[in-house]
């Protein structure tokens, strides 16, 4: 919704700047032209800024069961950490049995 008004506000400002050459007492158009392009363009920058870092990029961690298809966010590689869990024997002297 964000980038959509915020082009709308670009565009607009634009056709006040450029397109129209009307004269308006007490309102200078090509003033309020270009405040209107440069709100929409921040607006723009602003919505694309805030939906990257809502989208699950390279930086969030994802967990995956071996043998499963690992989820490949927006295209980027997935890195892939393999654990692997050992059994240690329980601390004590040797032939000792284990605690309870």
């Amino acid at each position: 919704m964000g980038v959509a008004v915020g082009l709308v506000l670009a565009a607009f400002g634009a056709i006040l700047i450029w397109a129209v050459n009307a004269h308006v007492s007490g309102i200078n158009v090509d003033a309020v032209g270009v405040i209107l392009l440069v709100l929409g363009i921040v607006i723009f920058f602003l919505d694309l800024l805030w939906w990257h870092s809502w989208s699950a990029g390279p930086w969030r961690r994802t967990t995956y069961v071996e043998g499963a298809q690992a989820m490949r966010p927006y295209g980027w590689p997935q890195r892939r950490r393999t654990v692997v869990e050992e059994d240690v024997p329980p601390a004590g002297p040797p032939g000792a049995p284990p605690p309870p």
